[in-house]
């Protein structure tokens, strides 16, 4: 016997030895799968991160923190934001002013999470805000939801900048982002954990990798955030960059804040995972100009068909039928005014073999001097259920897709922070459409609210939600996905053996 095949053994024995209850033995296939199918329970732990917002003194930041309510959830639990330390990110262009001591801020969380079914807001101004950790347990965890939204009056990325929080993970890809002149791109890092962490930094562009020793190894400090500028990571000019965040050891959270001089800025979120099939849902109706950035991270060119889900079906962009994308390197392809007046959201597939790709898009609203932009990185499904925070009466707009079939949703709007009655509404789509839906809102609203997006029946739904700044004068927005929120777990069932333990 192989030595391979006898270290899987004792693997095997040893892990039904410590957990009591597996059976190492072969499924007998004389009679009918009668073994029970998956439970699906509630989550008893969620990290949430959220990077400092913003350097500029005229900042003004709200924070919004919901759980919705879900079924067997543990109705004991909570959840607390606690300020980052400051990272030393000075040899790579950071913002970190490497004392690793707290801001001052941290001593009072800026906003203190409430019970399930009840939304919380704070607000902060300036520029010292720090980069927030934040971990839900119990009945707090499933489903927990942080809006970190900030309204820049002037300067460079003036405008909307809105970001959702998000859980640490090993790897991301970000789209979209650049070193043109009158752009300034941050990747910011936090780490939750009491450990530090270490993460490679790599750039795509048009031809290929950007040669840089500058994010090799980079080490961010337990609890702590670091925020690197991306054109001192390389010297190169580049409209569209693609860049790639590996992390050797822990976890992080991780986005990349562009600002731009023209036309205001936002944050870019991490795209959905490689995959052949891709869909950026709802691109606002007007926006002005669309601009498609793609990455493919394998050795083998991409070739895929464009089309777009409207109101009515799917539509092909004319002269954007197909795009190709070469093995390596970044792609960005001028959509223009793709949308026409009309819900949209970008539904791509493969022409012929199937080659996975990240993709975003960047999107401008407004002409001239009044011109903002904002991101959509390709997103995974609602799946069961999805929420979107910090929503402002007469400034949301939801959007819901369905690319592949028809599709039933629940959408439920909750209380206000300072006021008003939960209200929801059903809605049903067409298979290949896209709608901007007329979304509930809370009877008698005050302050901001939560919308919970739940897929009843029918195919995979992609969603967004569109949020409008107050400043009439500039086109602010900002574009949040609503990608499954992950609250539950599928948690195999399994009989006892206690004979293992007499082996």
């Amino acid at each position: 016997m192989k030595r391979t095949t006898l270290s899987l053994i004792a693997c095997a024995t040893a892990l039904a030895a410590v957990t009591g209850f597996a059976a190492v033995s072969a499924p007998d296939d004389s009679g009918p799968d009668t073994a029970a199918p998956a439970a699906r329970l509630p989550v008893e732990r969620t990290s949430l991160l959220c990077p400092a917002p913003s350097t500029s003194d005229l900042a003004e930041t709200a924070y919004t923190s919901f759980t919705p309510v879900t079924k067997g959830a543990d109705e004991k639990g909570g959840a607390a934001l606690v300020a980052a330390e400051s990272g030393d990110a000075t040899e790579a262009g950071g913002k970190g002013d490497g004392k690793g001591d707290k801001d001052e801020k941290a001593e009072k969380p800026v906003v203190q999470p409430k019970a399930p079914g009840t939304p919380v807001a704070g607000k902060t101004t300036g520029a010292d805000t720090p980069a927030l950790i934040g971990t839900a347990e119990g009945g707090s965890a499933p489903g927990w939801t942080v809006q970190q939204t900030t309204e820049v009056a002037a300067g460079t990325g003036r405008g909307l900048q809105g970001v959702n929080c998000t859980a640490p993970d090993t790897e991301f890809w970000f789209p979209g982002a650049s070193t043109a002149t009158g752009r300034t791109d941050y990747v910011h890092l936090t780490n939750p954990d009491d450990s530090a962490a270490v993460v490679d930094i790599e750039l795509y562009g048009k031809d290929g990798a950007l040669k840089s020793t500058v994010g090799e190894g980079v080490t961010v400090p337990p609890h702590a955030t670091e925020s690197l500028l991306l054109s001192t990571l390389s010297d190169v000019k580049q409209t569209d960059l693609t860049v790639h965040v590996g992390v050797r050891s822990g976890r992080l959270g991780a986005a990349v804040q562009a600002l731009d001089d023209k036309t205001g800025g936002d944050w870019l979120t991490a795209a959905a995972d490689p995959a052949s099939d891709l869909v950026v849902p709802g691109i606002p109706k007007d926006a002005t100009a669309v601009r498609l950035v793609l990455f493919t991270p394998g050795g083998t060119d991409a070739d895929l068909k464009v089309r777009l889900a409207s109101p009515t079906g799917l539509i092909t962009p004319a002269g954007h039928e197909t795009v190709h994308v070469k093995a390596g390197m970044t792609t960005g392809v001028d959509l223009g005014e793709v949308t026409r007046g009309e819900a949209g959201s970008l539904v791509l597939t493969p022409t012929d073999r199937s080659v996975p790709v990240v993709a975003a898009v960047r999107v401008v609203r407004g002409k001239g001097d009044e011109q903002e932009s904002a991101f959509i990185p390709a997103s995974d499904p609602v799946g069961a259920r999805a929420t979107a925070a910090d929503n402002r009466a007469k400034s949301t707009t939801l959007a819901l897709s369905a690319p592949d079939g028809a599709a039933k949703v629940k959408v439920t709007a909750s209380a206000g922070t300072e006021g008003g009655t939960t209200a929801t509404k059903t809605y049903t789509l067409k298979a290949g459409t896209t709608q901007n839906v007329d979304a509930p809102v809370p009877a008698g609203l005050k302050g901001s609210y939560a919308l919970t997006v739940e897929t009843v029946s029918g195919g995979p739904v992609y969603a967004s939600r569109t949020l409008t700044g107050s400043d009439d004068d500039v086109a602010s927005f900002t574009v949040q996905t609503l990608p499954d929120d992950r609250g539950t777990v599928s948690v195999p069932n399994a009989d006892e053996d206690l004979s293992v333990l007499q082996k």
